[in-house]
């Protein structure tokens, strides 16, 4: 079912992704993106900070030095959840004449209309670690999503190893507007559903949360445990937001540790609770090639080139084929948390803080 060596087996395979795959080729009109020799100016909306930290303490301080470091000009905003400020964001980049638009949508409707408006001033734009479905964006530059989910399907099947009775499993999947939590319960379904039809598994409660909104799945969860008669055995939480939501009610019931939870993003509260034995795995995308992906696209297509990258998705609404650069998301369990401390991704100060330390300590991370 599992392999306990496959997160190390695809940190090769990480490492591999980042050497990317871009080859430029100049569209020969002689132009650079700035127009009169100017220094490109890109433009980035994020989506919130309530759904995830990552936004604000990884994706912004990633693409900012990329952008530095490659001698262009950036705009980063973040949208903070608000369609309105999507939108109004976008017109002022545009107005302030960006070269290309970064986005990460806070749902397909909102994020067509924006690209649709760049593409009507011949900005070029990606599709940042969330698929605009529909949108005909450039580019798209994420993880494997799907691969995201059948890790983490993966990671509770082996943390109900050997379970004395058949487990019953609720499924808090994220939000039904996000193309990338569909594609997650693609890939977390295509490991539970075997396991639901042979009897391993019983199927329970399986929710979708608005927006990731981390109080309404906490909220969903305690009615999961309600309807089930508290019966619930594991738990395939989508995120480590909604896991740490899902474990303060388990607390609350004098159940957390005993029920295991997935999550990703391998915030520090999510690594945090894989220590002290709360939640049994998280997934680790490593933001940094993320960014470093997007700026090296963004760059080349503000002086003009038209980047080549070697994988491309298939839109689910307009079945057009966006070309992508994917790369490889990686399993952590307490075993190998060290790993995302020595990509630079986790604090290790931050990490192992007060009652953290002993916990660190008894698993060599430092």
């Amino acid at each position: 079912m599992h392999s306990t060596h496959s997160p190390l087996r695809l940190v090769a395979a990480l490492g591999a992704a980042a050497a990317l795959a871009l080859t430029t080729t100049a569209c020969g009109s002689g132009e650079d993106g700035g127009g009169d020799g100017d220094t490109p100016l890109i433009g980035v909306i994020l989506p919130d900070s309530a759904s995830s930290d990552r936004w604000e303490t990884a994706d912004r301080k990633y693409l900012e030095e990329a952008f530095e470091a490659a001698g262009v000009e950036s705009d980063i905003q973040n949208a903070q959840g608000s369609r309105e400020d999507f939108q109004t964001i976008a017109d002022q980049m545009l107005t302030n004449g960006v070269d290309v638009l970064i986005t990460v949508n806070l749902d397909s409707g909102t994020g067509k209309t924006v690209i649709e408006k760049a593409k009507s001033q011949g900005v070029a734009t990606i599709d940042y670690d969330r698929l605009t479905e529909d949108g005909g964006a450039d580019y798209y530059v994420s993880f494997d999503n799907e691969q995201v989910g059948v890790l983490q399907g993966q990671g509770l099947a082996a943390c109900l190893e050997g379970a004395a009775a058949t487990p019953l499993i609720a499924e808090l999947n994220g939000s039904p507007t996000d193309n990338n939590a569909t594609l997650f319960k693609n890939g977390y379904d295509s490991v539970l559903d075997p396991l639901y039809a042979d009897g391993t598994f019983e199927k329970g409660p399986d929710e979708w949360v608005p927006d990731w909104d981390n109080a309404q799945g906490g909220t969903l969860f305690e009615q999961m445990l309600t309807d089930t008669g508290a019966e619930v055995d594991g738990v395939l939480a989508a995120n480590d937001g909604l896991a740490h939501a899902v474990i303060t009610v388990l607390q609350r019931n004098n159940l957390n540790g005993t029920v295991p939870v997935t999550g990703q993003d391998a915030t520090i509260q999510g690594l945090q609770n894989i220590l002290t034995g709360d939640q049994c795995m998280t997934v680790y995308k490593a933001i940094k090639q993320e960014a470093d992906a997007a700026a090296e696209l963004a760059v080349a297509l503000a002086n003009g080139e038209t980047p080549e990258t070697d994988a491309s998705v298939v839109d689910p609404i307009s079945s057009a084929d966006v070309p992508a650069v994917l790369l490889e998301p990686v399993a952590i369990t307490a075993e190998n948390i060290q790993l995302v401390v020595d990509d630079g991704f986790a604090d290790p100060a931050e990490l192992c803080a007060g009652d953290y330390a002993a916990l660190c300590d008894q698993h060599g991370i430092g």
